[in-house]
């Protein structure tokens, strides 16, 4: 079989190279571990998604991260959790007169969302311990797994910020604490993702230079634009902006929407006034859409990578699917189903993102010509 490359093209030793010194079957577990938690964070951000839009997120008003994982088993517990709601003021100034049932079902999308994220921490730490004791975690793979619980640490806490943000004064919680708390669920994800490809054999293909550099760099401009547009869609879904206007392409009959500009001073209007975050969300999908094109027919021209093309179709489609998505919740008042799915849908294209920028990343370290996988026997390279 042929040896793989262990220099880059610039004669360096290839990032990838302690790799080689996995036998199969430990990275075939390693790799299941790190989809495991890319996979279970899609499952929070859904579940995330419906606590928001079923207003459920303010109901449980303490962090508990261990005891708060027994939920109230009998009806002095109920009415327990339910007089500390009532001091919130979500309740004073939203729901005065709520019922124990309506209580109940507000309660349950939170507590499930507190559980599915110490469920991910079990994922991560309980196979931590075993691979820690059997000598699967090298030093780069222990640098990994440190990396993903600092960040999952930075979410805990994140989260119980953003709630506590929605029990002071304002019965809503912050949307810059809320974009922060996805963003971390982005990078989560994204580096689970990450992680998990680089304990695959390398890719089959070829690239050369003239190709790789404009399609890294479209991929990365696509990729800003894909993280801004995230960022100000957690800003309109924390002003609850999608509610406004609910027509397309015009906002009350105009490109740009009456009292867009009304704050002072004039540029925290992008940041806080909903019309504009609103309207700043409209034009960012515009141009990442138009980018994503721009991208789509480069790649079709000088990639002759089959993977990466197929990544391209997959990527460009997601997008173009996304926008109408997009379009489709503003129009129909933002219901729960399509508001769930335009966000998780999000995440989807972020991972299809992750995956083209690490195929080209390893078909570039490893040089040109590559023409055949290297996949690992047990006990080392071959």
């Amino acid at each position: 079989m042929t040896r793989p490359s262990s220099t880059s093209r610039t004669g360096r030793a290839a990032p990838s190279d302690w790799r080689l010194r996995l036998p199969e079957r430990r990275r075939r577990h390693l790799a299941i571990w790190f989809l495991s938690g890319a996979a279970l964070t899609l499952v929070i951000l859904i579940i995330g998604g419906i606590t928001r839009l079923t207003q459920s997120g303010l109901s449980i008003v303490d962090w508990a991260p261990i005891m708060g994982a027994i939920p109230p088993l009998s009806a002095a517990d109920w009415q327990e959790a339910f007089d500390a709601y009532r001091q919130s003021p979500e309740y004073l100034e939203l729901r005065r007169g709520m019922t124990m049932e309506e209580f109940r079902f507000i309660f349950f999308w939170e507590y499930l969302h507190r559980m599915a994220a110490r469920l991910i921490g079990l994922v991560f730490l309980v196979p931590f311990l075993v691979f820690w004791v059997r000598g699967y975690l090298s030093r780069p793979l222990m640098r990994r797994a440190l990396l993903l619980f600092a960040l999952g640490a930075m979410q805990g806490v994140m989260g119980w910020l953003m709630v506590r943000s929605g029990l002071v004064d304002v019965p809503r919680v912050s949307h810059y604490r809320l974009a922060a708390h996805l963003g971390l669920a982005f990078l989560i994800f994204g580096a689970c993702l990450w992680f998990a490809l680089d304990l695959r054999p390398r890719p089959v293909g070829d690239t050369s230079r003239r190709s790789s550099g404009g399609i890294r760099t479209g991929l990365y401009v696509v990729g800003g634009l894909l993280a801004v547009q995230v960022f100000w869609g957690a800003l309109v879904a924390g002003l609850k902006a999608g509610l406004y206007f609910n027509t397309f392409p015009l906002m009350g009959g105009r490109l740009i929407p009456p009292n867009a500009f009304g704050l002072e001073p004039l540029l925290i209007n992008f940041l806080d006034n909903p019309f504009t975050v609103q309207w700043m969300h409209r034009v960012l999908g515009t141009v990442l859409g138009v980018g994503t094109l721009a991208l789509f027919l480069m790649v079709r021209k000088v990639e002759d990578d089959p993977p990466s093309r197929r990544l391209n179709l997959t990527f460009s489609l997601l997008i173009l699917f996304q926008y109408l998505l997009g379009v489709l919740t503003l129009l129909f008042l933002v219901p729960i189903t399509l508001g769930v799915a335009h966000q998780a849908l999000a995440l989807v294209i972020f991972g299809v993102w992750v995956a083209w920028v690490h195929r080209l990343h390893w078909l570039e370290s490893a040089g040109p010509g590559v023409t055949r996988a290297a996949p690992l026997r047990t006990g080392g390279p071959h």
